[in-house]
């Protein structure tokens, strides 16, 4: 694959979801051009303390960009062009089980695809690459952001499941429901292809799902109102301190010398 460079470095990425552009100080803004087009918004590069963070809010900084038109390849590629040696991918995320709750943490290890026509490979030819998406988190990464969870006093789930819908519409009642039934854990819109598409490049990829809501076809709770935009908003702006807290913590334990088989 063709190797673009950025002037401007940095060592771990954050792909911010809804409300959480706050999350650095004494930023430099940096706009890039990919060989796939624009990412989503200017990426911001700060300093945290010996580390090079640079965040890119996913949907624009006005969330304006719906789930089903972010230039998802654009948003990797760009981390790849700074650099960075892991991406960590926090997302609003509803429950599918009674078990995890709104506030809950959950650090996703496997994902159900249920998108349609996106943009989800580098690989176009004439280079052409199978990879291997049976384990598709980075497991150390995903380790860490367990730890910085409990040690920040989170409740969260070790592991899970996500279903990423196509959006930018939430579930029928009845897909939410064979949903919950099929045993997975968590649903979202954005999780898919970001995860793929890091890996593919070599990137340390970990999910975060920040649980919002309880989905509207949740077995055993039929007093579940449907969910709206609003709500999961408010919910997920109520929990922004706590994850900037997890992520702070995540930044100090992350070994950017260490060997990782996501690299490979």
């Amino acid at each position: 694959m063709d190797n673009f460079h950025s002037d401007v470095k940095a060592d771990i990425g954050i792909m911010g979801g809804s409300g959480f552009y706050s999350f650095l100080k004494d930023i430099k803004e940096v706009d890039l051009d990919t060989p796939y087009g624009k990412p989503s918004d200017k990426i911001s590069v700060a300093q945290y303390k010996n580390i090079k963070v640079a965040f890119l809010p996913r949907h624009g900084r006005n969330h304006s960009i719906p789930p089903h038109l972010i230039n998802y390849r654009a948003n990797i590629y760009a981390m790849h062009m700074l650099g960075v040696k892991c991406i960590v991918g926090p997302t609003a995320s509803g429950s599918l089980k009674p078990s995890i709750k709104p506030g809950d943490f959950v650090i996703c290890d496997q994902f159900i695809d249920r998108t349609t026509n996106r943009k989800d490979t580098f690989f176009e030819g004439p280079k052409v690459e199978h990879i291997s998406a049976a384990y598709p988190y980075c497991p150390k990464l995903c380790q860490i952001a367990c730890e910085s969870a409990l040690r920040c006093g989170v409740t969260v789930h070790k592991n899970g499941t996500i279903v990423i819908i196509q959006g930018p519409r939430f579930s029928t009642f009845a897909e939410s429901r064979w949903y919950s039934k099929m045993g997975w854990d968590v649903i979202n819109m954005t999780n898919y292809p970001e995860c793929i598409l890091a890996k593919e490049l070599g990137i340390c990829y970990a999910n975060i799902s920040l649980i919002t809501d309880y989905d509207a076809g949740l077995e055993g709770r039929d007093d579940i109102k449907p969910v709206t935009n609003e709500e999961v908003l408010k919910v997920f702006e109520k929990n922004n301190e706590v994850l900037k807290k997890v992520l702070f913590d995540m930044m100090e334990h992350i070994d950017l010398d260490s060997d990782c088989s996501c690299c490979k």
